[in-house]
């Protein structure tokens, strides 16, 4: 929002980003549908559409729909098999699900009068910590007490190997908070940028400028969805090739 008082021009970039009641003004609830939740589920709408209503009839020559569908599928599949290995692909509709819908989500995010959803980090957090208890889970359920061998580096000299452990446990710790900030501060900045060269659009002087600058930064927010989604997954991947093979 941008506002033209007696103090100059006045922008408000984070606004966009405030979570609102869907049907009235009153405070937000635990139980309160919000724009946050009508955008968190036309994310999961769009990942049934084009994951099950464009694949219903499947056709040696696809659609664009299957296409879409089709290529999203390759592509993650081999994500996985390439980072986590063939024993990975076990995990591969978690992983191909997590992807869709922090994807879908991020292009959403980008049509006007949308609402963001991975701008906030309580939707990012709990994306990430749900990859952090499936890995840790699944590391000890696959190796037992073994998975601590994740944390040992046995290549390293023995005195620097409890130092080292110490360091790896609080790594391995600090990853649902390194990989729920990363999406939701790329995600947020982007959108604020965006905010701002709107506001300064309706400054006649620096209009053209502005307008300009919003195609650019736009069109980098479209990569930078695209971007963050596969960056999201290939970190599952990784820790998900952790806990099965902790000794790798």
């Amino acid at each position: 929002m941008a506002e033209t008082g007696e103090g100059g021009l006045s922008i408000h970039p984070m606004d966009q980003f405030i979570v609102k009641p869907l049907f009235g003004d009153g405070p937000v609830g635990m139980f309160t549908i919000t724009n946050a939740t009508l955008w968190l589920a036309l994310a999961v709408v769009s990942v049934l559409l084009l994951m099950v209503m464009t694949t219903r009839r499947r056709a040696i020559v696809p659609g664009r729909g299957q296409s879409v569908a089709e290529l999203a599928y390759g592509f993650v599949h081999k994500m996985v098999e390439d980072v986590a290995g063939k024993d990975g692909l076990k995990y591969f509709p978690y992983i191909m699900t997590l992807f869709l819908f922090i994807v879908c989500a991020n292009f959403l995010g980008l049509l006007p009068m949308s609402f963001t959803t991975t701008s906030h980090i309580a939707v990012t957090a709990i994306l990430a910590l749900g990859v952090f208890f499936t890995v840790t889970v699944l590391g000890f359920v696959k190796n037992g007490a073994s998975f601590l061998g994740l944390f040992w580096v046995a290549s390293a000299p023995l005195p620097l190997r409890p130092v080292l452990a110490i360091i790896e446990l609080i790594s391995y710790f600090v990853r649902p908070v390194s990989h729920s900030i990363r999406l939701a501060g790329n995600i947020m900045a982007g959108h604020a940028v965006l905010k701002v060269f709107a506001g300064f659009a309706a400054v006649g002087a620096v209009a053209p400028i502005a307008i300009f600058g919003m195609v650019g930064v736009y069109a980098l927010e479209v990569l930078v969805a695209f971007i963050q989604a596969y960056v999201f997954t290939i970190l599952t991947c990784v820790y998900l090739k952790d806990a099965l093979h902790p000794h790798h």
